[in-house]
């Protein structure tokens, strides 16, 4: 059976196919629009996965859409009428959006669904055959059916679904997946966390990995303000907004400007300069939601029984806090799919409405430790004939190469000093580029993080940068590990990160003896240790562990740059510039690798370069 899931109408639409319980497609809207985070309905996914499964829509046997928007429109009416007259005038400009966009979705959805059949067969046809699946029940089964575990209790997280902000479930073969408890809007942890990004002058919905990422520049001077005045957590491990304060429930602003002047200071204007402040909000809020999900995590295992645990919703976009969960909460592993956020809803409706509206056997067996998400590569490929004419397009020099040559000579480009944009096999599917759409460096340089930052992504300079390793060496240069429990990693054999989901610290081993350790902004460029240019302030990473298996030449350029230089570790980001998507066709790869100062391109077999004074030779 083929069903094909969904998720628009909000931020970063995608689209997933599913075949008799297994994800063969997946694909973000954005990537083929070109447009970040694209809302609209995903016609461009949809088509891509149909093509990647050499499918139609007439193939397709069921449709998955990843919420109930009339479920939506109830919390909506709900809402304006619990706070009434003051969100009257939010209520009308709500519901105006609302029957523009969305009050129409389901009879429209199958349109434009038909608009892609080749037939063009009947809406009746269709109506038989659209199911639409609770939000955070999408989120959940975006995690658990494919997790490496038999059984997990469930832990959603996000800004809102119909009702839901966070959800507790769990998942076995004896239960099937069920939600057993949650917390409702207005109560958000979420949409708090959105309005300290605003608050912060960063732009909501895109900008929070830039508070995680600020956090640690500051103290979090400000965590007891933020737990008397604006979020309260209560014994359980449940917590209360003020609602008075975060007004996003009443009107189109997210908080009482006045108010949280009055707690925090004025708000930074978006580009204004960064100041000691800022870091110390950000901070603040960054510990107040790790330790609001480390209660979170505690009532999971109390309620469940459960020794795993898996994330999902937005807010398990926070690697930081994932980490800490596995470090001092008490689930012998914890798993993160690598698109917890609403794109990740598309994979969940459709494998939540195989086994639930389906009939779906349970998943098929894998190995011990394996997930059912292909090493993410669920996009798109391109064959060596598209590479070929994107660079003649551009009329780029460059060479052809067999696989171990590409790798030798990418590693000792990268021992260098030299940045290499590096495009092979499938577009990832999730926030994170993992080997198939990456930019590459050495992370033994202290400038290369300002360096990157500033000329290639073009963004601002405190970011970090995340770092890939082979899983069998993870443990020499991060301390991450698992417990006596543990499936994905045994006491001392490291702990298995492929998607980017967890930060760690650094290996005591691997650092430096330092005077002053030079947290404060601007500080990035100190070398703290053996990798500096993906060490964050803090001494932490954000860690890929890569095996031959999820990806057999990204594990074999990490094991040619350590013959060269001893270290196994490569700075690994997203190719992309600021505001735009992560690269998809080698049309976009040439385009982004002109206009920026990346030195090599590596696509597929091929290796180019922008000037003749750079051309490979020998």
């Amino acid at each position: 059976m083929l069903i094909l899931g969904f998720s628009c109408h909000y931020h970063n639409s995608a689209a997933a196919l599913v075949s008799d319980g297994e994800i063969v497609a997946a694909v973000e809207e954005e990537r083929l629009s070109r447009l970040k985070n694209d809302p609209s309905f995903p016609a461009r996914a949809i088509s891509t996965c149909l093509e990647t499964a050499n499918s139609t829509m007439d193939d397709v046997d069921l449709v998955a859409f990843y919420e109930k928007p009339h479920r939506k429109l109830a919390r909506v009416l709900s809402t304006a009428i619990r706070t009434y007259p003051a969100g009257r005038e939010h209520f009308t400009e709500v519901l105006t959006k609302w029957g523009r966009e969305s009050f129409w979705s389901p009879g429209e959805m199958r349109d434009q669904l038909l608009a892609l059949s080749p037939s063009r067969g009947t809406r009746a046809r269709w109506n038989r055959r659209f199911v639409f699946v609770p939000h955070h029940l999408s989120h959940a089964a975006s995690a658990y059916y494919p997790s490496p575990f038999t059984d997990a209790a469930v832990l959603v997280t996000d800004g809102v679904g119909e009702f839901s902000t966070t959800t507790i479930g769990e998942g076995s073969p004896e239960t099937g997946l069920r939600l057993l408890s949650e917390l409702r809007f207005p109560h958000s942890l979420g949409l708090v966390y959105s309005g300290f990004t605003h608050f912060l002058g960063f732009q909501v919905n895109e900008g929070e990995y830039k508070v995680m990422g600020l956090a640690p520049y500051g103290e979090p001077r400000f965590r007891d303000t933020i737990t008397d005045a604006v979020v309260r957590p209560h014994g359980d491990g449940s917590f209360a907004v003020n609602e008075s304060l975060f007004t996003y429930h009443v009107d189109r602003r997210m908080y009482d400007m006045a108010a949280m002047e009055r707690l925090f200071g004025p708000r930074r204007a978006p580009g204004a300069e960064l100041t000691q402040v800022h870091a110390d909000i950000a901070a603040s809020i960054q510990l107040v939601t790790e330790e609001m999900l480390l209660r979170l995590a505690e009532r999971a295992r109390r309620e469940t029984g459960r020794a795993k645990l898996v994330l999902a919703g937005g807010v398990a976009l926070n690697c930081v806090a994932n980490g800490r969960i596995l470090r001092e909460g008490p689930f012998d592993d914890v798993w993160v799919p690598p698109a917890p956020g609403d794109a990740g809803g598309a994979v969940g409706a459709a494998l939540q409405a195989w086994h639930g509206h389906a009939g779906g056997a349970a998943r098929a067996p894998r190995r011990p430790g394996a997930d059912g998400m292909s090493g993410t590569r669920l996009g798109p490929r391109y064959s060596t004939r598209d590479v070929r004419a994107a660079l003649a397009d551009h009329e780029l020099g460059h060479v052809v190469l067999p696989p171990q040559d590409i790798t030798a000579t990418v590693a000792r480009l990268l021992a260098d000093g030299k940045i290499v944009g590096w495009f092979h096999g499938r577009l990832e599917f999730g926030p994170r580029a993992l080997g198939g759409r990456s930019i590459l460096a050495d992370p033994r340089s202290p400038e290369m993080q300002r360096i990157l930052n500033l000329r290639v992504k073009r963004r601002e300079s405190f970011r970090p940068f995340a770092a890939a390793v082979p899983r069998d060496r993870a443990r020499e240069w991060f301390q991450l590990e698992g417990r006596p429990g543990s499936l994905l990693g045994a006491p001392g054999a490291g702990y298995d990160s492929p998607y980017m989901t967890l930060v760690a610290p650094v290996h005591p081993a691997r650092a430096f003896e330092l005077a002053d350790p030079v947290r404060r902004l601007g500080g990035l460029d100190v070398a703290r240790n053996e990798i500096p240019s993906c060490t964050h302030v803090d001494g932490t990473s954000r860690v890929q562990t890569v095996t031959p298996e999820d990806d057999w030449l990204f594990h074999e350029l990490l094991v040619e740059f350590e013959k060269i230089t001893s270290v196994p570790v490569l700075l690994n980001t997203s190719f992309n510039r600021r505001g735009e998507p992560i690269v998809c066709s080698p049309d976009d790869a040439v385009e982004c690798f002109l206009d920026t100062d990346i030195d090599y391109l590596c696509m597929e077999d091929t290796i180019s370069w922008k000037t003749p004074a750079a051309e490979l030779h020998g």
